[in-house]
């Protein structure tokens, strides 16, 4: 291996929300908490974002950035690279991260009191999006069938029907179910948001880390109906571990679409940070390599944890993940309720993952939890032997 993923780091000083001593007694009331579940990876980013961003640090003027040719180009060939997606610089908007482009679309297509389609189990923020905004949840729960969620296309075509809903968040790939939807999937949404008017703001966050034989499918792509009928919320955050930098590219191919949504967002004065701009260039355009040889850790890594739990822990269910690098294990079998099984993982196993609970509002995550396995090996090993260990002494 040419990058040292295996190797661990120190986070602990860093002012990481997800290592920071202080917060883990805040969060958990405990200190020997290993963090498995916020969604960014326990690795150094690449040589080449690191020296951009130091390069960078050290001109020591640190003022207003923005959006400039190479940064805009850099997204642009990267979506034709690994997407073959052809798109233009002026159809790309920035955003401080994907959270703030999603309620803007939830503002843009719906009124308050207005139906806003969210599939669950899903990414627990996108039901403050709705709420916080005065939105109502049109829920479109995906079928869990043995561990392979299915969306119920009969469902969200009752939804989208509704003259209330003008708004449908769909995760792509699925968070944390770990769906990579299929051409055909894809193409029924389109077709039912397409007959009903009704918006689809697509969340690509983990398109680049797809861990199946499978290339993923941007939404966009599927027809020049889509394309107009969308709003693509891209970022290299997730793919290069630069969340803490917040960029965010929004990809508008409709230029009224594109129109409404600069407008709604302009009384922001919203420009990428210094550091952001070189880091996002730095990735796309020098960093691939890296990108391949951490998907392949990735996926040694969502094998290792499937052989762990054949092994150790039988009664969890688990599918390895065709995206993302996030396992979504079923516990039900395991026989706690969901309050006893969160106080199990906190002061039993002393591993922090993500409550399942958060993701579905009507029980769709009860009995799951959410694993983050973007680390060194040997932090995962560790994590799931103090669950082992801790479900054997039951």
């Amino acid at each position: 291996m040419n990058y040292k993923f295996h190797e661990p780091i120190d986070r602990t000083q860093s002012i990481s929300i997800k290592w920071s001593p202080q917060l883990r007694r805040q969060m958990y009331g405990e200190d020997d908490i290993i963090p498995m579940g916020i969604a960014d990876m326990d690795f150094p980013v690449s040589p080449a974002i690191a020296r951009a961003v130091q390069q960078r640090a050290a001109h020591e003027s640190y003022g207003y950035g923005y959006p400039s040719q190479e940064y805009l180009q850099a997204c642009v060939d990267w979506q034709r690279r690994r997407n073959g997606w052809e798109i233009q610089p002026d159809w790309i908007v920035y955003t401080p991260g994907v959270n703030m482009a999603l309620v803007c679309a939830i503002e843009l297509y719906t009124q308050p009191g207005g139906n806003v389609i969210i599939q669950s189990p899903v990414y627990y923020p996108y039901y403050d999006y709705v709420k916080h905004t005065g939105r109502k949840l049109a829920l479109n729960p995906l079928v869990n069938r043995e561990g392979r969620y299915e969306m119920n296309f009969d469902e969200l075509e009752r939804l989208a029907r509704d003259p209330n809903t003008g708004l449908m968040i769909l995760c792509s790939p699925h968070n944390p179910v770990g769906r990579a939807w299929t051409r055909e999937e894809l193409e029924q949404v389109c077709r039912i948001c397409g007959d009903n008017g009704v918006m689809v703001a697509v969340d690509e966050i983990h398109s680049d880390l797809i861990l199946s034989p499978g290339a993923f499918v941007p939404y966009a792509t599927l027809s020049p109906q889509a394309a107009a009928n969308s709003i693509i919320c891209t970022s290299p955050s997730k793919t290069f571990n630069l969340a803490g930098l917040l960029v965010s590219d929004i990809i508008i191919p409709n230029p009224v679409v594109r129109e409404a949504f600069q407008n709604k967002m302009a009384p922001y004065y919203l420009w990428p940070g210094t550091f952001g701009t070189v880091a996002q260039i730095a990735a796309y355009n020098e960093s691939e390599p890296w990108l391949e040889e951490l998907l392949e850790y990735l996926r040694g890594n969502a094998q290792y944890l499937a052989d762990f739990l054949a092994r150790r822990m039988p009664q969890v269910k688990y599918r390895v993940p065709e995206a993302t690098y996030l396992a979504w294990l079923d516990f039900r079998e395991v026989g706690m309720s969901p309050e006893q099984l969160w106080d199990f993982m906190l002061h039993k196993a002393r591993v922090a993952t993500d409550n399942g609970v958060m993701f579905g509002p009507r029980g769709e995550g009860d009995g799951f939890q959410r694993l983050n396995f973007a680390c060194p090996r040997s932090q995962l090993e560790q994590a799931l032997t103090r669950i082992a260990d801790a479900l054997e002494g039951r």
